[in-house]
């Protein structure tokens, strides 16, 4: 009796990167999961594979994989309350000032919510990632797909290295848009367009306990605020609502971030914590997150394109390093496989646009 040999699939594939690695919202995003984040399509295989990648890799040393409560809070910052009834609140919000705050909610505990460092996290697994034979990383810009002229299959690539004028070609069987907010610019008729947001990371006085925080905070008569507040182990990141002021540039290198718009955010944080008042504003940053601008359409847009050899994972919105593993393996049954195996994509199939790159 003859043992049967596992059968080994060989991948040789490139990473092209136009700028650097996670220079955009996938290092500049707040990196909160949450099993109630859309699409349902994908997120329970995503949170889960969050936590198998945690615990394979070491997540909570490599990139501060760690589960949260996340909790919202209604309050009122146009000037502080003289009364000497507060808010009671859970014991380990002892960060929060209990006078300017009218409510708090419970949105998610250890169970349903958990955080990453985006950027750490990215770039672990890039590096896990280049380990493997036959995986390179190239510093470029794509600037076409190139297409058989013959019946229009997808083929290959043309992009500009970095510090260089000429461009070259790359061919290869599968070619897989995960441009973001950028997709458009290489597949015109792609519906994806970009919303910028600017967010700050804080070195508190203290460490804060691992709450993350959804506000709603009256700041005028007429005008109320909606920062989001993720303590971190070394830092706390605070965002703030998107804008449509600034179109999407060119690369992550020339996103405009708007100092006034960061100073804001750090006058909210503060105006709820002592902590955070007390604190120094470690960075000011802006990225832009990817919408898909189709009706009763949340995105991402994942799987083959009506161009035979052209896939897509673009479109996630401000949950893409939540649902970033569950489209990763999904996207890898496509290819490999032929369809997805680990979760049902029905109203996420990335030929449901005409796919045009004229």
């Amino acid at each position: 009796m003859t043992e049967k040999k596992k059968q080994e699939i060989v991948i040789v594939g490139n990473i092209i990167e136009a700028r650097r690695v996670a220079g955009g919202a996938s290092g500049k995003a707040g990196g909160l999961l949450a099993l109630w984040a859309f699409p349902q399509q994908i997120v329970p295989l995503s949170f889960n594979l969050h936590q198998e990648l945690a615990n394979e890799y070491n997540g909570e040393q490599e990139w501060g994989y760690r589960r949260v409560n996340t909790v919202g809070v209604d309050g009122d910052i146009q000037q502080q309350s003289t009364s000497t009834k507060k808010l009671r609140l859970p014991k380990d919000l002892d960060w929060l000032r209990p006078e300017v705050l009218h409510e708090w909610s419970t949105l998610g505990g250890p169970d349903t919510t958990a955080q990453v460092h985006p950027y750490k996290f990215t770039n672990f697994l890039l590096k896990k990632t280049l380990e493997s034979d036959g995986v390179d990383l190239i510093i470029g810009k794509v600037t076409k797909i190139e297409t058989d002229p013959e019946d229009g299959t997808a083929i290959g690539v043309e992009y500009t290295p970095k510090d260089q004028d000429a461009p070259v070609k790359l061919t290869g069987d599968h070619i897989v848009l995960t441009l973001g907010p950028w997709t458009s610019k290489i597949l015109p008729s792609c519906p994806i367009s970009g919303l910028r947001a600017h967010s700050i990371t804080i070195s508190p006085t203290r460490q804060l306990s691992a709450n993350a925080l959804f506000t709603e905070l009256r700041v005028s008569r007429t005008k109320i605020v909606s920062p989001e507040v993720y303590p971190r182990k070394d830092e706390v990141y605070v965002c703030g609502e998107g804008d449509t002021l600034a179109p999407v540039p060119e690369s992550t290198d020339d996103v405009e971030v708007v100092k006034e718009k960061c100073d804001e955010l750090f006058k909210y944080a503060s105006a709820i914590s002592e902590q955070l008042q007390d604190g120094r504003i470690l960075r000011r940053q802006a990225c832009y997150l990817p919408i898909v601008d189709k009706p009763s359409y949340t995105g991402p847009f994942i799987g083959e394109t009506n161009i035979h050899g052209l896939y897509l994972a673009s479109g996630h919105s401000c949950w893409g390093i939540n649902n970033a593993p569950g489209t990763g393996k999904v996207m890898s049954e496509i290819i490999l496989e032929g369809r997805a195996k680990s979760a049902r994509l029905d109203g996420l199939e990335a030929d449901s646009f005409d796919a045009c790159l004229d």
